[in-house]
Order: C-alpha cells, then sequence, then structure tokens
C-alpha cells in the first residue's frame, strides 16, 4: 500500500543587490530592508541556491493531504480534488 510523506524543508539563497549611495554605506543596507519585496524599487543583481534542508517529515492520509493543500493554497480552494492531488510527487521505482 502506498503512503503519502509531507517532507517540510527550508530552501535557501544568498540574493545580492547592488546599491550606490551618496556617503553612508549603512544607507545600502536600509535600503535593500525597506524595499526587498519591491521589484520596482529594489533590482537584483543575482542569486545563488545554497541548498535544501529538511527539517520534518510525518506521514499523512489524503484527508490531511487535501487539508493542508487548502491552508496552504487558499488562492486554490475552489480547485477539485482531481487538481489539487496532481501536486502530488510520486516516485517511479521501476527505473534504477
Amino acid at each position: 500500500m502506498k503512503k503519502l510523506v509531507m517532507v517540510d524543508c527550508i530552501s535557501q539563497f544568498r540574493i545580492r543587490y547592488c546599491v550606490e549611495v551618496e556617503d553612508n554605506i549603512d544607507h545600502a543596507l536600509d535600503h535593500v530592508t525597506i524595499y526587498e519585496h519591491d521589484p520596482e524599487k529594489l533590482g537584483e543583481f543575482s542569486q545563488y541556491h545554497i541548498g535544501c534542508n529538511i527539517i520534518s517529515h510525518r506521514e499523512i492520509d489524503k484527508k490531511e493531504y487535501l487539508r493542508m493543500f487548502d491552508e496552504d493554497n487558499d488562492y486554490l480552494k475552489n480547485w477539485d480534488e482531481e487538481q489539487k492531488l496532481q501536486y502530488i510527487n510520486k516516485i517511479d521505482y521501476s527505473k534504477p
């Protein structure tokens, strides 16, 4: 019998911004802090994926999966069950 396992991870990125300042270097830090979520005022220079760290895992059933799907993706609540279940990753055990 197949099982569903929910795996929680933290994914980390190193993101760089280049900021021109007049005199005070700290203004660059303030600018990034204030505008980090506003791409019109802060353009990203580059990013590098550092890695993904698993922080927990647990077995869940289909009912719990659907509850969590609606909770985490509330803007997709109106999707039917079949659409929601498409986000389950399936291991192909037939390949080595």
